[in-house]
């Protein structure tokens, strides 16, 4: 079989390589056909350790072997690095991130601090990629920049409600959601709190799913200084705490601006391949939004991981006595809520031509980015 043509992989530094998410982007980067991880970077506490020693390993799958002897770095910026996931507890990512983007580097953040900037984009590249543009707003002296991805609930939420928004218009939706264990991070929440209950309160959950889906369901203007306009949905969230590992599971109700028929909302949803469509990012997946016709299905165990955790899964589509229509949503809240949704976003970046190095990686010349074929 004919080789491809290997292009040399982009070194990237991954900021809070020691947490939660910092682990799956560690296990999703060391075998990524795009990116090289060359720094692992942490607190003052696990600098100058080996990777294996300073992060205790919780995902079930091995740490990385190219991993484990790394020793792990500051989270300071370094040269030639251009681009650097941020997996950082919001309560220091604002400045670090700040300070790899004034160094140059194209930052792509999970973190919510930056999200609701003006000049910041908030992106999930089969909704938004135009939204990109507003990192032409921001003034780094040596052309870095911040681009973030949204809330672990949001992601879901907004994949589900963008192909119906774009037929028939969402004038107002109704969320609650079952939040597993491990959004709240690594120890998380305190087992008696957790076990035999329901939580609910999340700090901060509510107001961000209230808030960012209608950034990025917004609609780009840009007469020579790119804005957003918001979308002009009526959003309500109540978000509980569960004992699940992985996967939220949400109920949400919807009102549509124009009357839609359930084989209609089925076809918007399964004809969904989003606008990031074509681009070859390694991390998408064909059909984003997948519908389970079981009666008792999505379940968190059953379908987390649908599309290797990077789909949605809606199920139980039904009439609502007080909205329109009503539904389950089920998405994998530390993949594509979190770790691979960044990836995902990166990748974007790099076909976009935002990470510096890697301008002449045009849309279809980011194929010649995977690994050499047997």
């Amino acid at each position: 079989m004919e080789r491809k043509r290997i292009v040399k992989k982009i070194p990237v530094a991954i900021l809070g390589a020691t947490g939660a998410v910092g682990q799956r982007l560690v296990s999703l980067l060391f075998s990524h056909p795009w990116f090289e991880p060359v720094a692992l970077c942490a607190s003052g506490r696990s600098e100058g350790r080996p990777y294996a020693e300073a992060a205790r390993w919780l995902l079930p799958s091995p740490m990385p072997a190219a991993a484990s002897g790394m020793t792990v770095r500051g989270c300071a910026p370094l040269p030639g690095i251009a681009l650097a996931f941020s997996a950082l507890d919001s309560s220091v990512a604002g400045g670090v991130e700040e300070a790899w983007a004034g160094d140059g580097a194209l930052v792509v953040s999970n973190a919510r601090n930056h999200r609701m900037r003006d000049d910041v984009p908030l992106v999930v590249p089969e909704i938004n990629p135009s939204h990109l543009a507003l990192a032409r707003l921001q003034a780094w002296p040596r052309g870095g920049a911040i681009v973030t991805n949204p809330n672990c609930s949001t992601i879901g939420l907004a994949l589900a409600l963008k192909p119906l928004h774009d037929r028939f218009g969402v004038s107002s939706a109704q969320v609650v959601t079952l939040q597993a264990a491990s959004g709240a991070g690594y120890p998380g929440v305190p087992s008696l709190d957790l076990l035999d209950n329901a939580v609910p309160f999340i700090e901060g959950e509510e107001e961000k799913l209230e808030t960012e889906p209608l950034k990025l369901l917004g609609t780009l203007r840009d007469e020579g200084r790119p804005r957003v306009d918001f979308a002009g949905i009526r959003l309500g969230a109540a978000c509980h705490r569960v004992a699940v590992s992985d996967g939220h599971l949400a109920a949400v109700s919807i009102k549509l601006a124009r009357p839609a028929g359930h084989g209609e909302i089925l076809s918007a949803w399964s004809g969904f391949s989003g606008e990031s469509a074509g681009l070859g990012l390694p991390s998408a997946v064909e059909s984003p939004v997948r519908y389970r016709d079981e009666e008792d299905r999505p379940q968190p165990r059953l379908d987390r991981d649908a599309g290797g955790g990077m789909a949605v899964s809606a199920g139980r589509l039904r009439p609502c006595p007080i909205m329109d229509w009503k539904f389950e949503l089920l998405s994998h809240n530390t993949v594509r809520g979190a770790a691979g949704g960044t990836v995902l976003l990166a990748e974007l970046c790099v076909a976009k031509g935002y990470v510096r190095g890697a301008e002449a990686l045009g849309t279809a010349a980011t194929r010649e980015l995977e690994p050499a074929l047997a």
